[in-house]
């Protein structure tokens, strides 16, 4: 086993990391830029270096930094988290011919699943089914005319090196293909520097769902149930669940049977996720993330596995904990994702300091996060301020959990996503186990206030400007009463008459 393990990494999941390690008895390394010099997650490493200025090109992905720090620290393993270098084969070839370990899967296995093309001409021969389209690159609006006419509209036209929605475009006529087609590919160009792309039939309103797997170096490969990612906007996850409220066991044993035999196709180690597309009574392999997910939280709060430490065992070269027979999912999951946006402005981010912060606790409830009161939320970063989760023994159970837990948390000073989910909890599609994808993409269209439960209806105030709205709550009293005041206001304003935050 390791002595020491450098975190590639930033916020939230390089604290989760920390924890794991610490709990293993193996010391810990952080690297920071200058931005995050005093961010919570330096303090929870054993030593700490600077790697560079704010920019992630600067610092976090710079490769030479990372393995300078590492020769220098003594770190005999690295783990890159999410994002950044999570998913680069290059960077775990560097790591491996400077001797040093890296926790995830073989630079061979990334490099299979890294194509979207090449991954699923890997599936359809392997078995596991895959949405209707091409293997090969279209080149030009000509050639994608030829597909999509085979295929029949609408279809997506995708990057072969996209995710998170970025190099993603929908042709639902003829008339549209050319705008798709150049679109998806400046965004892949800009995004990935990478201009290859392919078509499939697209699927409307398909569900979310992708399948935890684990495997080691020995031989074995397990799956731990299913994760619903379908509450999304544009094409990023707001909430997960497990498991999916739309599948049933005999449906969840086929995927998880395909999810072992995706893994075992790329000789896979560690911790992965196969995502599929489910529609009409069938599913379809979307993408493997090579890497640990940011909702591997609620898989854990229902197996009890710390998926993190096997990573870890994993790596270290020992088996996995546990066979497929041990794996017993119990109750329900929830995990939001508590985002520095606004959901009534159309989720317009909103960067800035935090000026007062309280986390819910509680049986059944998890925060994973990497910040405090004082800590500041950086525009140049992703916007997460934390991860929230919540199991119970059934799913309306849990839901009714996540709504308690989202009214004790507090976060001053940026708006964030918490009004958001306290209100999709109470949408009747919700509970029913529907997605809300039109209300939703209503809220993406146009400023619609929240109403989440927590306040009385009054008249809405006029726009001053564009800019998102900040919170401070403060405690009044009257004749003897009190009263919780939250003021909402325009980021960067000082509003009168309210107490300065402590």
């Amino acid at each position: 086993m390791f002595d020491t393990v450098l975190v590639a990494n930033r916020g939230e999941i390089a604290v989760r990391v920390f924890r794991t390690l610490r709990e293993m008895g193996i010391a810990s390394i952080a690297v920071y830029s200058d931005v995050d010099r005093d961010a919570v997650f330096v303090r929870h490493a054993d030593e700490a270096y600077r790697v560079g200025p704010g920019p992630a090109a600067d610092s976090y992905l710079r490769v030479d930094r990372i393995l300078e720090v590492a020769a220098r620290s003594g770190a005999q393993a690295i783990h890159p988290g999410y994002g950044f270098l999570a998913e680069n084969a290059g960077f775990a070839r560097a790591a491996a011919e400077a001797g040093v370990t890296f926790i995830g899967p073989p630079p061979e296995a990334i490099d299979a699943m890294g194509s979207k093309i090449a991954a699923r001409a890997l599936m359809a021969a392997a078995g596991v089914p895959i949405v209707p389209g091409v293997t090969e690159p279209v080149d030009t609006v000509d050639d994608a005319a030829s597909v999509a006419e085979q295929l029949g509209y609408p279809v997506a036209v995708k990057a072969a090196a996209g995710g998170g929605g970025k190099g993603f475009r929908v042709a639902r006529g003829p008339g549209g293909l050319a705008d798709a087609f150049e679109g998806a590919r400046r965004e892949s160009e800009r995004f990935f520097a990478d201009s290859v792309l392919y078509l499939e039939r697209y699927l409307p309103q398909p569900r979310h769902v992708e399948v935890q797997v684990l495997a080691d170096g020995h031989g074995n490969c397990v799956w731990l149930g299913d994760r619903d990612c379908s509450v999304q906007r544009r094409h990023q996850k707001l909430v997960e669940e497990t498991p999916s409220p739309v599948l049933d066991d005999e449906f969840r044993q086929r995927m998880g049977d395909a999810s072992v035999l995706a893994a075992r196709a790329v000789d896979y180690r560690s911790a992965g996720t196969l995502e599929y597309l489910v529609s009409g009574g069938e599913f379809f392999f979307l993408e493997m993330n090579t890497r640990i997910q940011v909702e591997h939280t609620i898989t854990e709060a229902v197996t009890g596995v710390d998926l993190v430490r096997e990573q870890v065992r994993v790596a270290a070269g020992e088996p996995l904990s546990m066979t497929q027979d041990e794996i017993r999912p119990r109750g329900h999951a929830f995990e939001c994702r508590i985002n520095a946006e606004d959901a009534a402005r159309r989720f317009l981010p909103a960067p800035a300091r935090i000026t007062g912060y309280r986390e819910p606790a509680g049986p059944g409830v998890r925060v994973d996060s990497g910040v405090e009161g004082g800590s500041e939320i950086p525009e140049i970063y992703d916007p997460m301020v934390a991860k929230l989760i919540a199991w119970d023994t059934d799913r309306d159970a849990a839901r009714r959990r996540m709504l308690r837990a989202l009214g004790e948390y507090r976060v001053e000073g940026p708006a964030t996503l918490i009004p958001f989910h306290r209100w999709l909890f109470q949408q009747p599609e919700f509970i029913a186990g529907g997605a809300c994808h039109a209300e939703i993409a209503r809220l993406e269209a146009e400023n619609t206030p929240l109403d989440d439960g927590t306040q009385s209806p009054a008249p809405e105030a006029p726009a001053l400007d564009d800019r998102p709205l900040a919170e401070r709550s403060f405690v009044a009293e009257v004749d003897g009463r009190r009263f919780d005041v939250l003021l909402r206001y325009p980021s960067g304003d000082s509003p009168a008459g309210a107490p300065a935050p402590a």
